[in-house]
This record gives C-alpha cells, structure tokens and sequence, in this order.
C-alpha cells in the first residue's frame, strides 16, 4: 500500500492533472463506461460546455491508469472502443467545440435542447456520422461543411431559426430523414431534387410561399409535411412522386388541389385550413389507396360523386365548408369508419342526424341512392332576343334587391356594363367575391351615395384604393382571402363602418387605422402574421364587441387589453404566445379579460 501511495505521490502529472480539473463535472464512472460500450450520455447535467476530457476520451491515457497499478482483464484501457453516440440534449451549450473532430468514429451526436447559436465547422470531418440532432437549439445558419457528410441519414434541426440552407444540400445523398420544421424558411434550395433517399420530409412551420417543382425528383420520399407555410399552390410535378404515402399541406393559401394520377400509394392527404373552393373528380380518381382526406375549414361547395371511387376511404373530414348536398353514393364507401360533416349548411340531412354518428348516417346516404334522380342545373338559354351584355346582368337583383353582383367569375376586371346598369337605382350592397381581381374598381365611387356593404372576398388585391374610402356609407366590408399588408389612412373617413372581415391576408402589423374609426363593432383579423396590439388604443374603441386574431404571430398577449371590458368575443388561438394557456382561452372571453386583468402590474 505505502509503494503504491509513494507511486502516487511521486507523479508529478497527477497532482497537476486534479489542479487542473477539480471535481469535473462529468463523473469518471461515466467515462469509464463509455470506454467500454462507446457510447455517453450527458443529457441534462447543467453542463455549459464539454469538459476537455470528453472530447480527448479516445486520446488521453485515463487517470486510473496512473493510481491503479494491478489491472483486472475488465479494465484493460488500451483495448477501450472508441466513442461512436455522444448525447449532450438538454443542458446549457452555447457553442460546441472544434474539438469535436476528435471523435472521428462518432455515428451518433445528439445536441438537441440548448442554447447554440452555430455549429463548428468541424463536424464535417466527422465522416462516419449517421445521425445528427441539433434541433431546439438558436441557430441562425448551418456550416457548408456539413453538406460533406457522406454517411449522413438522419439531419433533425426543426425549431430553429434557420432563414435560408446551403445551396450544396443535395450532397448529402444517403439522406433519409430531414426535418426542418418550426424555422423562418422562405424558399428551398434546388439541389434538394437531388437527395432521392429521402424517405421523410419535414417543412412544417416555415415562411414558404412555393415549392420548387425539382421536389418531385425525391423518388423515396414517403412522408411530406409541408403545413403552416404560406403556399398557395402546389407544382403539378408533385402528383408523380410514385413513393408517396402521406401529404400534409395543413394551414397554407391553397385554393385548389392538384390532381394526383401517380400517387396510386398514397394513404393520407391533410389539407384542412386552407382556402379550397373547389373539388374536382380529377383530384381525387387516382387515389387508389387513399385511407384519410381531412379537408376541414375550407371552402368547399360541393363533393363530386367520383368520391365513392375512393374504396379504401376510412376517414373523411368536411367539418366546416360551403357544401350544401352530399352525393349519396358515399353511403356505398365500404370501409369508411368516420365522417365528419358539422358547420356545413346541408340542406339534405337534419342536424339531429348529424348527431348520431357515421353509422346512421351512412345508413341514411345508402337509403336515399334510389331516390336521388338529380337534375342538372341548367342556366337559362341566351336566346336570340338576349343581349350578350344584358344575359349576365342581373336587373332584378339590382332593382328590387338593390343588390350589385358579379361574383365566382374568375374575372380579372368587372364589366364596365355592370356600373352601366346601375344608372340612377341606387345599390346598397355589391358582392365582386370570388374573382381574380388585382384590384378595387374605381368605379365603385359611383356608387357612393347608396352602398353600404362591400364584399372584395377571394380576389387577388394587394392594396385598398381611395375610391374605396370614399364610400361614406359603408357598414360592412369583406376583403377576406386576399394579399393585403396594410390598409390607408384615408380609411379613417369611413366613419359609418362596423363590421371589417381581413382575414386570411399578409397583415404583419395591426392596421393602425381602425384604432381610428369609432363605429367599428367586429374586427376580423385571422390567419394573418400579426405580432402585436396595442391594447390601449383599442380600450378607446367603445363599441368593439368582437376581436378575432386567431393564427396569428402574436409572442405575448399584453395584460392591459383585460381592461377591454366591452370585448364579448376575444379569439386568440393559434398564435405562439405562452399565456394564456390553452385551458385558460377554452373558458372563453370573460375568463381570458380577467386572467389578463390579473396579470396588469
């Protein structure tokens, strides 16, 4: 014993060596193992960086080897395998060392859960990695010398702050799982054409208003998730992607589906939340294997009857759209176990029958089969005694209805014979929806003596006009679902206006202006990119009853609008604010006011 202490106090390496670290905060019994089974694991230990000695493991001779003079055959340290899974989630890193190259044989490193703000440049010398996870982390950008990681089937780096990718991504081929959900992606790299291993595809939650159409090239590609972004259509390229079996396009701009004559794999297709009009035969005849089409909060008006093709159809989700009938031919889908028809107007089918599950209902669509003679709707004939430009102008809505309509046209302009026809009977509502209008007509002005409600809905207007603001009688305005970013002082004149729809447009701000207009009873502002209010000037908007600012990009919810007392309807879910939790908005507005109240300095 005493030739063993004198062994110990005569290395002058070791006393300097415990100088040097005192007490690390990595136990040795650890390191110990890892020598052993190659593998560490250093998940939450408070750690704020790596210890030297846990890069240097595979280097540096152990310190046991200087105290311990007898070794069993378990502790034989020249025979240590080398280090291939270092996990390090969950701590406090803020940057990772280039001393990570040390750990050339490393297949796994998991560094999810911390702080870091950039990677070394040096993991791309780590050749044998198979596996990478630094998601959840601070990231801004991502080493070019990552892309030489030739082994590489597993990148996860979801919840970042990534605002664009290297162009040289499509080198790592044997890629087979990428997720880069939850950052601020505007656009995708071309060279992603080139990663055809990939197997799962992760988008979601970027700032994406496009996918390049070389995304179709990723001929492994099982799994797509593309929801939360702003995409308002699809590459037609993306319907010849043989391998695919889910398609998640949640929470985007899209007004119509693309049709999908190779996807005969394909089992899932999510597209709820977004604004499609339309459902065609052509969308979904292909879809052999289809076993879930959730399609909830569009708005579609109707189901075409090729949806009994869809044999293999289990779920089926149509919660809130426009659909006035269904095809009873549904009733015949065989292995169909859930339906969901709720916030539609069916003329067809009573609530209560709505009510009482997809069983009955469908017993309900198979009874009425041989019933259902349908008639086609046939518009009247433009005969020879019909003007061209008088068949499309409605007389009688505009004289007894006082109703100026010109809507679901597809139209780039209104026809100057419809102000024509205006003349002198004053109109008090004009609905121009559903178009391809770029802009509002400035003959609108003409009617300023009369209209009082204006719908815009559904068009393609980047900017509100002057002509607009001078309808001083206006009380109503619709301008939903188009590409709207601000709005115009000169609004301020409409000092008549209750009720403003802005949802689904590209607000980043609040438009200052309506704090400004008095009469304001309901302000819809959903689906928009808003991040923040300012709470004390809509406490000055005495008559403001409804606020609607759900998805939005709201971070906090300040306190003081709890003194908004006149709110009966605050909608604030979908924004990534903490509080108010979720089970504090699920008690509704009057709890909400007063959790804020509660919360005001």
């Amino acid at each position: 014993m005493a030739a063993a202490r004198r062994g110990r106090a005569g290395d002058p390496r070791a006393g300097f060596r415990r100088a040097e670290e005192p007490g690390p905060a990595v136990p040795q019994g650890l390191i110990r193992a890892a020598r052993k089974s190659g593998q560490l694991n250093l998940a939450g230990r408070n750690l704020s960086e790596v210890p030297q000695h846990v890069w240097r493991i595979n280097l540096d001779t152990p310190e046991e080897a200087h105290q311990n003079l007898s070794f069993g055959a378990a502790d034989r340290w020249w025979e240590q395998t080398d280090l291939t899974k270092l996990i390090l989630a969950s701590n406090k890193l803020q940057c990772l060392s280039e001393d990570v190259k040390l750990l050339p044989a490393l297949t796994v490193l998991d560094v999810h859960d911390n702080q870091l703000t950039s990677l070394p440049s040096a993991l791309g010398q780590l050749e044998n990695l198979q596996k990478l996870d630094v998601s959840h982390n601070k990231l801004k950008s991502i080493p070019e010398e990552l892309m030489q990681l030739p082994h590489l089937k597993s990148l996860l780096l979801h919840h970042n702050e990534l605002s664009h990718l290297p162009d040289g991504f499509g080198q790592l081929v044997n890629l087979e799982e990428l997720d880069l959900s939850n950052n601020h992606l505007t656009d995708i790299p071309p060279s992603f054409a080139l990663l055809i291993n990939l197997v799962r595809l992760n988008l979601a939650c970027n700032q994406l208003q496009n996918l390049p159409a070389d995304i179709s090239a990723m001929k492994s590609l099982r799994q797509l998730d593309c929801s939360k972004n702003y995409l308002e259509t699809v590459p037609s390229k993306l319907a010849t992607m043989a391998s695919l079996e889910q398609l998640y396009l949640r929470k985007n701009k899209l007004r119509s589906l693309p049709e999908f004559p190779s996807c005969k794999l394909l089992k899932e297709l999510h597209a709820g939340e977004n604004q499609i009009e339309i459902l065609n035969a052509e969308n979904l005849k292909h879809l052999n294997s289809l076993s879930v089409l959730e399609l909830r909060d569009n708005k579609i008006k109707s189901v075409p009857d090729e949806i009994a093709l869809l044999q293999k159809l289990e779920r089926l989700d149509l919660t809130n759209n426009d659909i006035s009938r269904l095809p009873y031919t549904l009733g015949n889908l065989p292995q169909l176990k859930f339906l969901a028809l709720e916030g539609n107007p069916l003329r067809t089918i009573r609530r209560d029958l709505l009510q009482k599950g997809t069983q009955e209902l469908l017993k309900y669509l198979r009874s009425k089969i041989q019933d259902d003679v349908s008639t086609p709707n046939e518009e009247p004939p433009v005969t020879a005694m019909t003007l061209p430009s008088e068949s499309r102008i409605n007389m009688h809505a505009i004289t007894s209805l006082k109703l100026l309509e010109y809507s679901e046209k597809q139209a780039a302009a209104i026809p100057d014979e419809m102000f024509d026809a205006v003349r002198s009977h004053p109109v008090t509502t004009v609905n121009f929806s559903k178009n391809q209008l770029n802009g509002i007509p400035a003959r609108i002005v003409e009617l300023k003596d009369s209209v009082c409600d204006v719908n815009l809905g559904f068009n393609k207007i980047s900017s509100v006009s002057l002509e607009l603001c001078m309808l001083h009688k206006l009380t109503h305005v619709d301008i939903r679902n188009n590409f709207l970013t601000s709005l115009p002082e000169e609004m301020e004149a409409l000092t008549r206006l209750q009720i403003i729809n802005l949802s689904f447009n590209r607000f980043k701000v609040f438009p200052s202006v309506l704090y400004r207009i008095p009469a304001l009873e309901t302000i819809l502002l959903s689906n928009n990119q808003v991040g923040s209010i300012d709470p004390l000037q809509l406490q000055k908007m005495d008559k403001l009853g409804t606020l609607d600012l759900q998805n939005n990009d709201l971070l906090q919810v300040p306190p003081e609008l709890g003194n908004c007392e006149n709110l009966r309807t605050l909608l604030l879910e979908g924004n990534p604010f903490r509080t108010p939790r979720a089970a504090v908005l699920a008690r509704g507005t009057a709890a909400v006011l007063e959790y804020l109240r509660s919360r005001i300095p």
